[in-house]
């Protein structure tokens, strides 16, 4: 029977000063790459990805559909393996272990937001928002302070006896942001979160991520297609064909999305 290490405990002061100086990075790809069999041939997916996401920080990634965007993502969450590389979440290496190994590292490091809401129809606003909680054992009335903080940062406090049939998209979208910072995790993965959203929405809830990263000081990483959303970010990466364009980050955001477009743009994408 194979075993996986547990989840490790923070770095103490003994640390080294190499550790010192990375204390703050959350998530770090190392040279990712993901290798899909195409026509009876390894094709690269993900090639050569590497970057990392500090605490507090808001960074997106932008890139068309078939960039790769996805298979990356997946890779970043522990949902898939990279067939070489690494990718370390607040220390934890994902390639390490097995399954059961990652998804607890992805139940205590990483908040998930995505595109369509997934609130369980049957359960109120607030208990989907404490749902996490009770899945890794916590009883919700212990941090009933942290919840009701969360809803009110959100603005959706007033809400949190409906059921989510009664809630427009944009609250959908706030309640999702608060069961996915419930649990504390210093990782927020945002998957084109306003794809399903108005414009006014969509706005409204990049701006929370934003307020996220700065009050909470979680580190946030928005994947999406969209200049707009990728433009709120304090730095903007491009994927392209699978690679990370290195030489047109855009760093001191936010930015006008005109200096999105005109990267695309310089880029040819």
């Amino acid at each position: 029977m194979t075993t996986s290490p547990e989840p490790k405990a923070e770095a103490g002061p003994g640390a080294t000063s190499a550790a010192e100086s990375l204390r703050d990075v959350v998530l770090e790809a190392r040279s990712v790459f993901r290798l899909r069999a195409v026509e009876g041939r390894e094709m690269p997916i993900v090639r050569d990805v590497s970057f990392a996401v500090r605490a507090g920080e808001f960074a997106t990634i932008m890139g068309p559909s078939g960039s790769g965007k996805s298979t990356l993502l997946h890779l970043l969450a522990g949902l898939d393996r990279p067939s070489a590389g690494q990718v370390l979440v607040a220390g934890e290496d994902l390639g390490q272990g097995d399954e059961e190994y990652r998804a607890a590292v992805r139940r205590r490091r990483i908040g998930f937001i995505f595109q369509f809401f997934h609130l369980l129809p049957d359960l109120t606003v607030e208990e989907n928002v404490t749902l996490p909680l009770r899945i890794i054992g916590q009883k919700p009335k212990k941090h009933r302070d942290r919840v009701d903080s969360l809803l009110g940062l959100l603005g959706v406090a007033k809400l949190k006896d409906r059921l989510p049939q009664a809630l427009s998209g944009g609250e959908m979208q706030r309640v999702s942001i608060a069961r996915a910072l419930v649990t504390q995790p210093p990782l927020l993965l945002a998957d084109e979160p306003t794809g399903n959203l108005s414009s006014k929405a969509g706005e409204e809830v990049v701006q929370l991520l934003r307020d996220v990263s700065t009050r909470l000081g979680t580190a946030v990483l928005l994947v999406t297609h969209n200049p707009r959303d990728a433009a709120s970010g304090d730095r903007v990466m491009f994927l392209h064909d699978g690679a990370m364009r290195a030489d047109a980050e855009l760093t001191g955001g936010p930015f006008d999305v005109a200096d999105v477009f005109r990267r695309l743009q310089e880029l040819g994408i």
